[in-house]
């Protein structure tokens, strides 16, 4: 009995295999071109180069197959070129590059992926081609150059210009043409380290005859219609490098707000220079006033400070160039320290003992800076107890000290420091410092209950320090813990009350802090620093935080829901509810998940379902929408030959679809089809019918018949359950008049890119190559491969096998045709029996190491095996010839043309001029060896059947 129910098994698998393989497939590409190129190579086996001219628009469009829709995605090896394309209704996705710029060459890919196989993915490089004016620059021999004349010294003018591909020089001396050789004084040649760039023209000892126009022309031998492009330049006995002069002081001191001019004007050159300003590496000020070679900027701030250059060139010599400093006066960040006795292990001010007050700013410029001291406000001078000086090596620039020797009580008082600059122009900077018998060193503590400090994610929270003392310093609030930025983003954040608020505290912000205090505005002593702790609660975070499910009524589910960290870790509860309703809770032991199971879903049991999980800090959801709805329609855009025309105004379309997880809930009864006409609002919509259970894979189809010409329509399509309607799906279905108004002819000869959506066999050695005659490498492959396409013209195309290295015998190249469907002769008839297609093609096989060439059927009913329909092998002589056979397929099909490398390189083997049509061929050629299919497809389905069938029977006697 087990071998029955494994044979049993075994037919049952057979038949869901064969019936329910569907037409899902993994995505196809092909990057096809459609805007101006000026040249397309297909250079041999791998590199595609598309050529076009700076400035004209790029096409690439990526042709895609496969189902469900692949979605398609634009990239360039140095980053995205397209965002991600969403709309399922545009077959042809094209990356558009409008007036394109040299930058933008490089590799594009066109990838696309549908979830099954690896995602298919295609490149093409992009080689932008450009020609910028050329320029000429002119040098003497180096240690023989004079001041202004050029007399009796090698010169040597230099032609340079920017180009892809490289450019071609030439030299003209007024009319004449000037070559290597063709004059002794004159010398051509390209530098070894710049080959290609440059053509240098050397004038070797300068004659009179020499001083003329010379004209050096630019060219990329018109390639994408670019034309030559020339310079002229006229060498004279007063040709000179330029000079300048600079009407400016050297530096220019300014106050904030002044108007500053600088004036550069030419001293000297030949031909006469142009001038520029520059400001270091940046850009001048955008409200500076550029007028010639003056320089005016209007309202002058800090910003605005730097060194300006002015530069002058005419293409002799090198660019000269002088430069000047602009400094803006200012005064900012004024601070004070105190220093007790250094003599003395004691941080405390004293009577009789030495203290130090020191005031520091930023000045600019810093010597334009002058320090007065006052006590109690009237001016104090330096005594041999109050020393004062401004220049302390031991301490940073801009800073004056104030020494009081032998403090006493009458020393007692307020100093204030006032800074200032010479000139004026800048507000004073005033410090006061107030020494007494209250001025003592800070104290850090931390208030009682505010370390550890417990809070909640979200909320705003204040660390605190007490400082205490006097003069209070400036606090310095840092993370203790480990190297990290504050909430604020910066390593340290200061605080003039102790105080550190941080508003909407976050998990990652839980640690310790450090308080410190600063020795500005304050003591000059050891720090004084504390700590402080906190902590952040934060509720669970749970997965999944929304799931939908869909299912079925009366089928069992589970919901499960898990904590992945929480603090404090210790979780309290988990309730399930539906909608309102509780459904079950409890308290967590030491798994970090809990489960609900239905056992059978009924129509009550549709709804959401939450899962919280709570700790002291709050809760963390879960949430699970059960629902019955159906999943989307996939619409299948691969229909060969779709949209049919019977009438004069209006045609018909072929729609088809495979369902979304077909089983996961209730079965499908029907459709709802809505459909508008583009730009119009009113839909109209209809239910289509379903009797069985779909499977998955299954293809459904729908014709559309009285659409209007050539208007195009959005179709919807929505599947309906017990439950309702379920997801709905759009596409946009768009007339284009059918070069056959029929699928009873099917005609490729290979002449456009897309090759009549033919593709490669990716499983096999290598591929079939589209070619023309007059680009073949003869010379590569000689005594083979067609000399013109089947018509006899040399331009036209033809696909091929090239069998020269590295392919070795035994290769296999295979070609398929797109999908055919077996469609009735009108659109609401049915198959009454299997029809006859008239399969033609010309192939050329010449060459001594001819192989062999095979033509399949492969039906959609039959996967896993394709059907023999013809062959030939060996030399057919250099001609074309025809080959003709009848197929009877029971189902969608394609045809496999497949190339078999023979002995040797002397083995191309090309076909061109492809039909299918309606009907048997008439007249086969005699010389064709024709296998006709003896029987429909599903014979040895069946004949599989019944052996199976007469071995159970065999097994019960």
């Amino acid at each position: 009995m087990d071998i029955i129910w494994a044979l049993l098994w075994l037919l049952a698998a057979l038949f869901e295999g064969v019936f329910c393989q569907g037409v899902y497939a993994p995505p196809t590409v092909q990057i096809i071109h459609s805007g101006h190129a000026c040249n397309i190579e297909e250079e041999r086996y791998t590199e595609r180069v598309y050529t076009i001219r700076e400035g004209e628009t790029l096409e690439l469009t990526c042709l895609v197959s496969g189902h469900p829709r692949p979605q398609i995605r634009w990239t360039k090896t140095a980053g995205s070129a397209t965002d991600r394309f969403q709309d399922s209704s545009v077959f042809n996705e094209t990356l558009r590059i409008t007036r394109i710029q040299r930058h933008q060459g490089g590799r594009y890919y066109c990838k696309a992926e549908n979830g099954l196989g690896t995602p298919a993915i295609k490149s093409i490089r992009v080689d932008v081609y450009y020609l910028d004016d050329p320029i000429v620059t002119v040098h003497q021999s180096i240690g023989e150059a004079k001041e202004q004349f050029y007399y009796e010294r090698t010169v040597f003018l230099r032609c340079a210009a920017n180009s892809n591909p490289p450019v071609r020089y030439s030299w003209r001396r007024g009319r004449e043409f000037l070559y290597q050789g063709s004059d002794k004084g004159v010398e051509i040649y390209e530098p070894f380290f710049t080959q290609g760039e440059t053509k240098i023209l050397k004038l070797k000892n300068l004659r009179p005859q020499d001083y003329a126009n010379y004209t050096c022309t630019a060219s990329v031998r018109s390639v994408c219609g670019i034309p030559d492009k020339s310079v002229l330049f006229q060498l004279t006995n007063k040709t000179a490098s330029p000079t300048i002069k600079l009407l400016v002081e050297d530096p220019i001191v300014a106050n904030p707000g002044q108007t500053v001019t600088l004036v550069c004007i030419i001293s000297g050159g030949e031909p006469s220079p142009t001038l520029s300003w520059v400001r270091n590496t940046e850009e001048l000020p955008k409200k500076s006033v550029l007028n010639g070679g003056t320089l005016t900027i209007p309202a002058i701030s800090t910003d605005d400070a730097g060194v300006y250059s002015c530069v002058a060139s005419n293409n002799v010599g090198n660019p000269a160039k002088k430069s000047t400093n602009i400094v803006v006066r200012a005064l900012k960040k004024g601070r004070f320290w105190i220093t007790p006795d250094p003599y003395h292990n004691d941080d405390n001010i004293q009577i009789g003992r030495e203290v130090k007050i020191s005031c520091q700013v930023e000045a600019t410029p810093p010597e334009e800076l002058m320090f007065s001291w006052l006590k109690n406000g009237r001016p104090l001078r330096s005594s041999e107890r109050m020393v004062i000086t401004q220049t302390d090596p031991d301490v940073a620039p801009g800073t004056t000290n104030l020494d009081i020797i032998d403090l006493k009580f009458t020393d007692f008082g307020t100093y204030t420091c006032v800074a200032s600059l010479k000139n004026g122009g800048i507000p004073e900077i005033s410090i006061d410092v107030n020494i007494s018998s209250t001025t003592v060193p800070p104290n850090l503590t931390v208030p009682r209950g505010k370390s550890p400090l417990v809070t909640q994610e979200g909320d705003t929270v204040e660390l605190q320090c007490l400082v205490s003392g006097k003069p209070k310093p400036i606090i310095i609030w840092s993370r203790a813990d480990k190297e990290a930025p504050m909430p604020d983003g910066n390593m340290q954040t200061e605080s003039y009350d102790g105080v550190l608020r941080i508003v909407n505290v976050s998990r990652e912000m839980t640690g310790t802090y450090r308080c410190q205090t600063s020795q500005y505005n304050g003591f000059n002593v050891k720090p004084r620093e504390a700590i402080v702790e906190l902590i952040v609660q934060y509720p669970p975070a749970v997965e999944p935080v929304y799931t939908e499910i869909r299912q079925g009524l009366g089928r069992p589910f589970s919901l499960s829901c898990r904590v992945l960290r929480a603090h404090p870790s210790r979780v309290l509860k988990y309730e399930w509810k539906l909608g309102t309703r509780l459904l079950t809770m409890g308290q967590f032991d030491t798994r970090d998940e809990t489960e609900y199971h239905v056992r059978a879903l009924n129509r009550e049991g549709y709804g959401a379902y939450t899962c919280d999980i709570t700790n002291e800090a709050g809760a963390g959801r879960c949430t699970f929408l059960v629902t019955g709805k159906a999943f989307a329609p996939e619409f299948f855009y691969d229909t060969y030959s779709a949209l049919w025309q019977n009438k004069p105004r209006v045609y018909g379309f072929k729609l088809q679809w495979t369902q979304m997880n077909p089983n996961a809930v209730d079965r499908i009864m029907a459709y709802r089809l809505g459909i508008k006409q583009m730009g119009h609002q009113r839909w109209w919509e209809q239910e289509i019918p379903t009797e069985d259970n779909i499977q998955k894979g299954e293809l459904l189809s729908y014709n559309l018949t009285e659409l209007i010409k050539p208007e195009a329509y959005q179709v919807r399509l929505t599947p309906i359950t017990r439950f309702g309607e379920g997801d709905s799906t759009e596409r946009i279905i768009r007339y284009s008049a059918p070069v056959n108004p029929h699928w009873s002819k099917f005609h490729c000869g290979f002449e456009e890119d897309t090759i009549c959506m033919f593709t490669q066999d990716k499983t096999e050695e290598f591929d079939w190559t589209r070619h023309s005659a007059a680009t073949r490498d003869t010379k590569y492959t000689p005594n083979t491969g067609p000399s013109s396409d089947r018509s006899g013209s040399k331009q036209g195309f033809y696909m091929y096998i090239e069998t020269s290295r590295p392919r070795l015998e035994g290769d296999k190249a295979r070609l398929l045709t797109p999908s055919f469907n077996v469609a009735p002769k009108n659109p609401y008839g049915n198959v009454a029996s299997n029809p006859t297609y008239c399969f033609s093609f010309y192939y050329h096989m010449y060459g001594k190491h001819i192989g062999t060439l095979n033509v399949y059927l492969r039906q959609k009913s039959q996967t896993g095996q394709d059907t023999s329909v013809w062959t030939l092998s060996g030399n057919q002589g250099d001609r074309w010839r025809q080959a003709r056979v009848n197929i009877n397929p029971t189902s969608s099909f394609q045809i496999v043309m497949e190339g078999i490398r023979g002995s040797g390189i002397e083995g191309d083997i090309a076909v061109d001029d492809v039909t299918i049509e309606e009907g048997e061929c008439r007249d086969p050629p005699p010389s064709s060896n024709i296998r006709s299919l003896a029987s429909p497809t599903e014979v040895h389905i069946w004949q599989l059947a019944l052996t199976l069938l007469l071995v159970l029977v065999g097994l019960r006697r």
